[in-house]
């Protein structure tokens, strides 16, 4: 249909210059229904799986600080080294078959933990080469699925509304999973609570093999491109733009500090405090009720207080939260009062953060850049996070867990003063482009 019929394509009139229609609710897109529902599904299995691949190393093999941040460190570096390869590939290909692949080879690596446990072949330097792997093939899924998005969301005025309800899910299931996972390995095993996990993957793959939208090939390039120009051609972009920059250092030091606060909480609270694992997956349960109710109204939240100042005080929140770990003490109740509190902070600030970080980086970026922004941001965040991991854990050796909480605590709440500087605070609406941006 021309451009000069002055008619939308549900065929409506419209006035030459006058605004577009709303785009439709997304609960009338069938492909993104399912979508959605085959990730939340993986998603619950990933929170139980969090809880229980570390305490399958604290209670199976009685890690120390050091040994747990290596765990967790090798989870998550395969975001820094592969994140960027990984997205130029999935540039040059459709994503919908690496995350169906993706999900299997994670489906097959989880259920290897609980049949390699029960046949007592588990050894603490394979549960080490397993979470490699899970952490590897879940950074081609996630460099696929932030690109695949605006594939089934063709209308960038509903990313907004994507994304909440995708966090929605993500906030759900910290709610639940925790709590789950408690309850299963004080039931059975650690080990034995990663079949869950398993199970979660494979109702994934079958969600995804449902989706029927046609997602297309990338567009022929013209030229042959070398990896190295294409890597340098998506750093670029990220490193270039100062909404991405600023977005993804904040994130990156966001990811070091609650990495590092984690890994050592798990340790201080089963060793010093003495708290079970049904104990622990309550607190983590609880405090995800925060990201649930922070994806809820982080729509009303942009509406009422603008892109910026939303951003600001959601990630403000987020670095707050650590301090009240060192600091909680007293009777059992005010203990665990306080750890609940800490986490709810952090999930609450996240739930409404990301879903403005995620549009706004959808929004902005052109769909052929889309994998390698999201690798490099994939980068930032995660390799922040591989590192907090092992320096907490060298932390925590030199000073003692308690000490090691406390100077992550107060390094944390530093980073107000940089997000405070952030341009993304100066954002007043989403833009739906590069050239919606403020110069």
């Amino acid at each position: 249909m021309s451009e000069d019929s002055g008619r939308t394509e549900s065929g409506t009139a419209t006035a030459k210059g006058a605004e577009p229609p709303p785009p439709r609710s997304l609960w009338h897109n069938r492909d993104f229904m399912v979508f959605w529902v085959g990730e939340g599904l993986s998603l619950y299995g990933t929170q139980i799986a969090n809880l229980a691949l570390p305490l399958t190393a604290v209670l199976v093999f009685q890690v120390g600080p050091e040994e747990l941040g290596l765990l967790r460190f090798a989870q998550l570096v395969p975001f820094l080294a592969l994140a960027l390869v990984f997205g130029v590939w999935v540039d040059r290909v459709r994503k919908r078959p690496v995350m169906l692949w993706a999900n299997v080879v994670r489906m097959v690596l989880i259920g290897l933990v609980p049949l390699l446990y029960y046949a007592e072949l588990l050894t603490l330097p394979m549960l080490y080469a397993l979470a490699f792997g899970v952490g590897t093939a879940a950074v081609l899924f996630d460099v696929s699925w932030m690109s695949y998005v605006p594939v089934l969301v063709k209308d960038r005025r509903s990313l907004l509304e994507a994304n909440t309800k995708l966090n929605a899910t993500l906030s759900s299931a910290d709610v639940a999973g925790p709590g789950i996972a408690g309850t299963l390995v004080t039931a059975f095993s650690a080990p034995a609570a990663m079949a869950a996990n398993a199970f979660s993957y494979a109702l994934s793959v079958i969600s995804l093999l449902l989706v029927r939208a046609p997602e297309p090939d990338p567009p022929p390039r013209t030229e042959k491109r070398r990896l190295r120009a294409e890597l340098a051609e998506g750093l670029r972009w990220v490193f270039g733009n100062r909404w991405l920059r600023a977005i993804g250092l904040v994130g990156c030091s966001c990811n070091f500090f609650l990495t590092m606060v984690q890994s050592l909480f798990l340790l201080y609270a089963v060793r010093d405090k003495e708290l079970s694992a049904a104990t622990i997956g309550f607190v983590m349960g609880a405090a995800a009720v925060g990201g649930l109710l922070g994806a809820l109204i982080s729509g009303m939240v942009v509406r009422r207080l603008s892109v910026g100042t939303a951003y600001r005080v959601s990630v403000s929140i987020i670095f707050l939260g650590p301090l009240l770990i060192p600091a909680a003490g007293g009777p059992s109740w005010l203990l665990v009062g306080l750890f609940v509190a800490s986490f709810f902070l952090e999930y609450f600030g996240s739930s409404i953060s990301n879903v403005i970080i995620v549009s706004l980086r959808q929004s902005i970026t052109p769909q052929p850049l889309m994998g390698r922004m999201t690798a490099a941001m994939r980068m930032l965040l995660y390799g922040g996070g591989a590192l907090g991991g092992p320096v907490g854990g060298v932390l925590a050796g030199v000073l003692g867990l308690h000490a090691a909480l406390w100077v992550a605590g107060v390094l944390s709440a530093a980073m107000l003063v940089p997000i405070i500087l952030s341009p993304v605070g100066k954002l007043r609406t989403m833009p739906t482009g590069p050239e919606e941006l403020p110069a």
